[in-house]
């Protein structure tokens, strides 16, 4: 144990207010002139506090040589140790330190940590014999050896949670700033493509260009939905959660006709079929409903059967809001299905992709207050987002843990 470590004992007993009282206590209770609490190491003997009333001359901070201590075979034995006459005491008549520190009567008690560590003792001396070997006497020591050793866990314990507070603040920082350089570092690139495919557009190209063109959209609208699920994986498992900005005023319909429309683009030889009811003052986070919704279309396209159409539904139910997406084709395999929204689970699937979608989709629905069922069966694959319809004054942002 170096200085910094006897520093740090030293200071965590004088942050117990209590030690004085119990020093002061014990020192009048058993009328003994001198008393201690000792960190005690296999090589160091540190007087952490001390109440010193007869001129022994150890100070807090000060040490003795373990070696010529009652307290090193107490730490090695774990059992406290009593003395009323040292003289006279067949265990300690002609002992080293007795003689050494000029005492008769000494009581030392061990304080033992939650953990089983041995921190040190509570003890005292003085040049006077004392009946210390009684009921009374040995159970104050013992409970103030306990306090001592609470207030010693209790202190760390607190030292670890700041510790902790500290390192998440730091953490939350850092993760704030990991999002943001990720984001603008991957759209910045897929921007410019998008940029470029706009403007390739207007341009007079053969069919094979504009087929090119095509595919070229079509792969930047797959990265900025693969940008989207990373960032909100991000988010939440990095601590910050995913943040909903509710609008019960603007329409839903066109958002989800949006999505719709790009992935037909992305997908121009498949069939999308639509059917909205009223969707009017439905309070939710638009852009995120978008992104489930991409992320399910997506999804069904990619594993529903090429000449089935894919169905996208959805409608009040009561208090509720539901949307779905069905697509024909083989069913999911019944031992995949308690896996499906797992991240980066792919179910041995050969589509590109990293596994997200369905997670972030299900995280969407729950930071809505709603769930995420899917239902497959040899005749269709329906995923169904349902939630509840938000009454009441509505709050602009919520953060899902």
């Amino acid at each position: 144990m170096d200085a910094l470590d006897y520093q740090a004992d030293v200071a965590a007993i004088g942050r117990i207010p209590a030690v004085p009282t119990i020093l002061d206590v014990v020192c009048r209770t058993t009328g003994m002139g001198f008393a201690a609490v000792a960190r005690v190491t296999e090589d160091r003997w540190i007087a952490c506090g001390v109440r010193d009333d007869i001129g022994f001359g150890l100070t807090t901070g000060g040490e003795l040589p373990v070696e010529t201590t009652i307290c090193h075979e107490i730490r090695q034995s774990g059992e406290p140790v009593i003395i009323n006459h040292a003289d006279e005491d067949i265990g300690f008549f002609d002992h080293q330190t007795p003689v050494l520190y000029g005492f008769q009567s000494y009581i030392s008690m061990p304080i033992i940590l939650a953990d089983g560590t041995f921190f040190g003792t509570l003890c005292a001396i003085d040049p006077k014999p004392a009946p210390l070997n009684t009921p009374e006497t040995i159970g104050m020591f013992k409970l103030f050896a306990e306090l001592i050793a609470f207030h010693l866990d209790a202190h760390a314990k607190l030292d670890a949670s700041e510790r902790k507070l500290m390192e998440a603040e730091q953490t939350a920082q850092l993760r704030e700033q990991f999002i943001a350089v990720l984001g603008h570092d991957l759209r910045n690139p897929l921007n410019a493509i998008s940029a470029v495919g706009e403007l390739l557009e207007r341009e007079t190209l053969s069919v094979k260009g504009m087929r090119l063109i095509g595919m070229m959209r079509g792969s930047v609208t797959r990265m900025s939905g693969m940008i989207d699920n990373v960032l909100d994986f991000a988010r939440g498992r990095l601590g910050g959660g995913l943040t909903l900005t509710l609008d019960a005023e603007r329409p839903l319909v066109p958002v989800l006709l949006h999505v719709v429309e790009e992935l037909r683009a992305v997908w121009p030889d498949r069939r999308i079929a639509t059917s909205f009811g009223d969707l009017a003052g439905i309070a939710c986070d638009h852009a995120k409903l978008g992104q489930l919704l991409s992320n399910l279309l997506g999804n069904a396209l990619a594993h529903g059967a090429a000449d089935e159409p894919v169905t996208v539904a959805a409608w009040r139910e009561g208090e509720f809001f539901l949307l779905s997406v069905t697509n024909r084709g083989s069913p999911i395999p019944a031992e995949t299905l308690p896996k499906l929204f797992h991240p980066f689970f792919r179910g041995g699937s050969t589509h590109e992709g990293l596994g997200l979608g369905l997670y972030i989709t299900s995280e969407i629905a729950r930071a809505h207050c709603g769930r995420l069922d899917v239902e497959s069966t040899t005749d269709a694959t329906c995923f169904t987002f349902r939630m509840p319809i938000p009454s009441g004054p509505l709050s602009a942002t919520r953060v899902s843990q």
